[in-house]
């Protein structure tokens, strides 16, 4: 949704890169660039002339003008206005002390609030509570059957006495639901309440009715990220005639422009509370307005990405992976397989790599990405009996062809998947026995990083060892030794005493004389004075 927004900031500060200082100048056209960007992005008016306010005059301080890196330090003044535009600090949930804790959900028709009550349902259960969805949406053809099918999908259960599509009242529905949550032992109840098609004055004032009805601890403000500037008109009625605590932001994953992220906050005074970035269940997650922050400006979100490979990864299981991986013939296909499933349910790959920071110059191959190579991967390995998944060399001309029927791929697709499973493997156990990465040479200072060049190193051997076998461990016979070696030596070789073995003069000797015909390097004759002084 950001993309836009990403690719104009991110050429602005690699202008800004290129400068050792910047001046007044710099500052007024970086400023121009990101109002630009922002408008394009369909932020509010509102909110960009504030934030290029706020960014001028911070950045004319001599933070930035005294600053070793001053482009780093506005940089760092937009990450910092961001994060205050998008709210500062996460907003969690309030809960009552006297449970069931009533959260209502409210906003225009369309904006996904069913599915999204579905997912807040499933994420209450996941921090261990018990979460009861309400069917208070009596209008919209349908609505009280699609909440119950959310409602089973997330392993939640549904209060819907009602059937809906017109039947029933919404504000004696919304009421039973709280005393059937106190009877049940449900410590929250989410209330889902009928779309409105605008500012609807009768479908405003049933909302206010359930709100007074149910006295509900938090009241979200669902908003569709797709509808850009509506989005801000839409959240002010709303705060001006229901009220809000929160806002959760739907369709994040959306290709919108993505200006009502920025807006809604500012002009609303609420904050954002949660989004919703994908179609499944699990798309759904606490709103941080520094990480959001961190990925407009093409940095990453690592933490988000750890947090939900923490959730997607067994502990023991890969604690286990691990200790296979000391033995190349440990890791199996299996096991190759079960962690290739749980990577997939941390979601779609151009997802997951959109947290790693730097991909912003390879975004458009990042989103090109296609998670069928992966069922097909999964196809060709289920296609494989116990002992191929266990040893690869098994597989042979026929078991190849075998496999490549019964999984609906090609032959040579069975092929580059064995091929390259093998290369990895003895890959990954060469890192976790800490040789190195096979092929890679080694970097001065640095260790043995890699394998190297056998060869190479084979005959550097040799050469020390003969080295070490030519000298003698007596000094005297070793210097006897030296003083041939140094007969031998050819004459161009020869440096006078007052040089070192790099050719300059040694400066620990004091004066030297310097031997006719000796001249000094050119990068040192440049440096010196035009009259030869």
């Amino acid at each position: 949704m950001f993309a836009t927004l990403q690719d104009r900031l991110e050429a602005t500060f690699k202008r800004l890169r290129s400068k050792g200082r910047l001046t007044d100048a710099d500052l007024d056209a970086s400023a121009r660039e990101i109002r630009i960007a922002l408008l394009e992005a369909d932020v509010a008016l509102p909110v960009v002339r504030a934030f290029i306010a706020q960014l001028r005059e911070r950045a004319r301080g001599a933070d930035v003008h005294q600053a070793l890196n001053p482009a780093e330090q506005v940089i760092k003044i937009v990450n910092e206005e961001l994060i205050e535009i998008l709210g500062g600090d996460t907003r969690r949930l309030r809960f009552a002390k006297t449970p069931p804790t009533v959260i209502m959900l409210a906003g225009l028709q369309g904006a996904g609030k069913t599915t999204l009550a579905g997912k807040l349902g499933r994420w209450l259960k996941a921090q261990g509570h018990q979460p009861l969805l309400v069917a208070a949406d009596l209008q919209r053809p349908n609505a009280v059957q699609q909440l119950e099918v959310v409602g089973e999908r997330a392993g939640v259960a549904v209060f819907a006495p009602e059937p809906g599509s017109g039947v029933g009242d919404p504000v004696d529905v919304a009421r039973r639901s709280i005393e059937h949550a106190r009877t049940k032992l449900y410590d929250v109840v989410v209330v889902d309440t009928a779309g409105r098609l605008g500012v609807d004055t009768e479908m405003m004032q049933q909302a206010t009715d359930i709100r007074d009805a149910v006295k509900p601890d938090e009241i979200l403000f669902v908003v569709d990220a797709m509808i850009g500037q509506d989005a801000v008109t839409t959240a002010e009625a709303f705060r001006d005639g229901v009220g809000f605590d929160g806002v959760v932001l739907s369709k994040l994953d959306g290709d919108a422009r993505g200006g009502a992220a920025l807006s809604v906050r500012h002009v609303t005074g609420r904050p954002v509370m949660f989004a919703s970035n994908g179609e499944k269940l699990e798309d759904f997650d606490v709103f941080h307005p520094d990480r959001m922050a961190s990925r407009i400006l093409g940095m990453g979100d690592v933490l988000t990405l750890i947090e939900t490979a923490e959730k997607a990864f067994d502990q023991e299981q890969t604690a286990r992976v691990a200790e296979k991986l000391k033995t190349e013939r440990g890791f199996t296909l299996e096991d190759f397989l079960a962690q290739m499933q749980a990577v997939r349910k941390m979601g779609s790959l151009s997802k997951i790599l959109g947290m790693l920071p730097g991909l912003g110059d390879i975004r458009n191959q990042v989103d090109q990405l296609d998670d069928r190579e992966l069922d097909k991967v999964e196809a060709i390995i289920r296609s494989m009996t116990p002992a191929e998944r266990d040893d690869p060399k098994l597989i042979n001309g026929s078991r190849r062809s075998r496999i490549a029927g019964g999984s609906g791929t090609t032959v040579t697709d069975v092929n580059l998947l064995v091929e390259r499973f093998l290369e990895a493997r003895k890959m990954m156990s060469q890192l976790s026995q800490g040789k190195g990465v096979p092929g890679m040479p080694n970097i001065p200072g640095m260790g043995a990083i890699g394998g190297g060049n056998r060869k190479a190193k084979k005959a550097k051997g040799k050469g020390k060892k003969a080295q070490r076998a030519g000298r003698s461990g007596n000094p005297a016979k070793r210097a006897r030794q030296d003083a041939v070696t140094a007969q031998e030596r050819p004459e161009s070789d020869a440096l006078p005493p007052a040089f070192g073995g790099d050719g300059l003069p040694d400066l620990t000797r004091g004066p030297a004389e310097v031997p006719e015909g000796f001249e000094l390097p050119k990068e040192l004759r440049d440096l010196l004075p035009k009259d030869g002084k």
